[in-house]
């Protein structure tokens, strides 16, 4: 999977994923927000690129071009600052437009920090 520049930005790297990659992004100066705790901003950029990357997987080509049409992110709690991994899962991938929803987590992917849902529009 390649990776956009935001990506590179956040500090991204990828564990491979029978569904979906797994996405890590590391606790550093680069996502800070206040001090001690992730930025809001760097959690959802994290949502949207494993969404991006699910997408890409169940695409089977990450040089399909996706454009988002709308997000929503769900704060659940703060992120520490330890590494934060997050999934993407396509609930609906039809010829023009797929639906898929995100899960951000630090610990246990059963106690989420941040969930989104995406739309995104399909360029073939």
């Amino acid at each position: 999977m390649i990776l956009p520049p935001y990506a590179e930005l956040l500090g991204l790297t990828v564990e491979p994923g029978e569904d979906a990659p797994v996405l890590v992004m590391p606790f550093g100066p680069d996502v800070l927000g206040r001090p001690g705790f992730l930025h809001g901003g760097a959690i959802g950029g994290l949502l949207e690129m494993a969404a991006v990357g699910a997408l890409w997987q169940a695409l089977g080509s990450d040089e399909t071009q996706v454009k988002p049409i709308n997000l929503t992110v769900d704060y659940m709690r703060g992120g520490r600052d330890k590494p934060t991994r997050a999934r993407g899962i396509v609930t609906r991938l039809g010829t023009r437009v797929a639906n898929v929803e995100a899960v951000a987590w630090q610990d246990e992917p059963d106690r989420p920090i941040a969930a989104a849902r995406m739309n995104y529009l399909i360029l073939r």
